[in-house]
């Protein structure tokens, strides 16, 4: 099976979200076929069928649709495959590389039982492996996997790994049920999708084994495999949803871009000496030269929205307006001149939004916590005295604007604070915001002087 062509695939299960650590995994499935030029694959695992949602599978499709990892020929449905999975059941059946079991589930909890207490790991005894017992609709069917030897592969990631056969039981490949099992119907598809490399969480490590020994079993030579490691939270446990552990839509839905969200992913477990940002290209190009971490990476929510920022500032006006979802904000000079001032403000897009509405927005209402940090003894005077001075200002630029703040500031021998807070507040609605001096000159004198004079009615 391994021969030039690479072929890879990521293989979900749609029973949730795909999360974080299964998009890294897909995204190094991808990149390592696309710098090889070879073939990357999608085959949604969809035998669980309680747990197994239409809404999952779409869900997974359009977040690597968003991520800009397409996927080569059509997807793959496990569930499709069962008269193929288990026509190679009986094959090895036939064969003498798997037998029929009839051991009760009494029994078997009794023997796992036994052997906890003994201090053994809990494997199946072999009690069926040479009775030919007959099919029934109480049996199941088991691989006979090898009793003495070893597995040894050597892994992308971790390099060589060895497994002892005997530490390895003959585990279940249809169930009494005619449901064909995990360890199967992976290889059988592996097998007819002619993958080549199996990139995958180092979760599943444990499988490979046992799947090596069906490939060997049916006279097929096993794909390569890589075992990345898992993605922990900064606290170093297993990541979850107080670690950032959503779904890679929920991540779009904060205002992620999604060169800033794959990126980030790459650098999570890859790198190239000590370059951060890399363009699609530069990651396809330059996968096969970088190192992958043998060791688990850390997920940093602050870290990816620095990610998001640095992207963020690089675009232009036009791209980011495309993106930002407003019923304001227009491809006009003002919004140009907003977005530019904001832009340092803001994360990610939602952020433009939310930091732009009150150059669209006159405040309607402001906060009683704000109200009392800004006005204090004699603020309304020197409010009114100050919208009296700003209206008699004849050029209105930033600088000449912050220029007769301070002159007021220093006639009246108070801190800055004492007027700017309250200034602010009336402006924009908010105690933060952008230089006010440039805020004013944006909005305009007359909307300036309307603003204060709303606010002083208000406070």
């Amino acid at each position: 099976m391994n021969d030039s062509l690479v072929r890879t695939r990521f293989a979900p299960s749609p029973t949730g979200l795909l999360h974080i650590g299964g998009a890294r995994t897909a995204l190094f499935a991808w990149l390592y076929a696309k710098t090889n030029s070879g073939s990357c694959l999608l085959r949604i695992e969809d035998t669980d069928k309680e747990r197994s949602k239409q809404e999952f599978t779409d869900e997974i499709i359009n977040s690597f649709n968003w991520m800009g990892v397409n996927f080569d020929e059509e997807v793959v449905y496990q569930s499709k495959n069962h008269d193929r999975h288990l026509a190679v059941a009986k094959e090895l059946l036939k064969s003498g590389k798997a037998y029929v079991c009839d051991c009760s589930k009494e029994r078997l909890d009794q023997l796992r039982k036994e052997q906890q207490e003994q201090g053994l790991n809990p494997k199946y005894d072999g009690k069926c492996r040479d009775l030919s017992i007959s099919e029934s609709e109480n049996t199941v069917i088991r691989f006979k996997n090898p009793e003495d030897g070893s597995v040894v592969f050597k892994d992308l990631i971790k390099g060589e790994i060895e497994f002892r056969n005997e530490e390895m039981d003959d585990f279940i490949i249809v169930r009494s049920d005619d449901a064909p099992t995990y360890n199967l119907c992976v290889v059988v598809d592996d097998l007819d999708m002619k993958i080549s490399h199996v990139i995958r969480g180092d979760d599943h490590i444990n499988n490979t084994p046992k799947q090596i020994n069906v490939f060997k079993a049916l006279e097929v030579e096993p794909p390569t495999y890589g075992h990345v490691p898992m993605i922990l939270g900064e606290d170093g446990k297993r990541m979850s949803k107080r670690h950032g552990a959503v779904g890679v839509s929920e991540y779009r839905d904060m205002g992620i871009l999604p060169q800033a969200f794959v990126n980030y992913l790459a650098r999570l477990g890859w790198s190239l000496g000590d370059q951060e940002i890399f363009t699609s290209e530069e990651l396809v190009n330059n996968f096969s030269s970088g190192n992958l971490n043998t060791a688990p990476a850390s997920f940093s929510l602050d870290k990816l929205t620095w990610y998001n920022k640095e992207y963020l500032n690089a675009m232009e006006f036009t791209d980011l307006l495309d993106l930002i979802s407003s019923e304001h904000i227009k491809n006009d000079q003002y919004s140009k001149d907003v977005l530019e001032l904001i832009r340092e403000r803001c994360n990610s897009l939602n952020d433009f939004s939310t930091e732009a509405q009150y150059f669209y927005n006159k405040p309607k209402a402001f906060r009683e916590e704000d109200r009392t940090k800004a006005i204090k003894e004699n603020t309304l005077n020197l409010l009114s005295s100050l919208s009296e001075r700003l209206s008699n200002l004849e050029e209105w630029k930033s600088d000449l604007i912050q220029e007769e703040i301070k002159v007021f500031v220093d006639e009246q021998e108070i801190g800055f604070a004492k007027i700017g807070i309250p200034l602010r507040l009336s402006l924009t609605g908010s105690l933060n915001s952008p230089s006010i001096d440039k805020v004013c000159e944006l909005l305009g004198k007359e909307e300036v002087i309307e603003r204060i004079d709303f606010a002083l009615k208000s406070f």
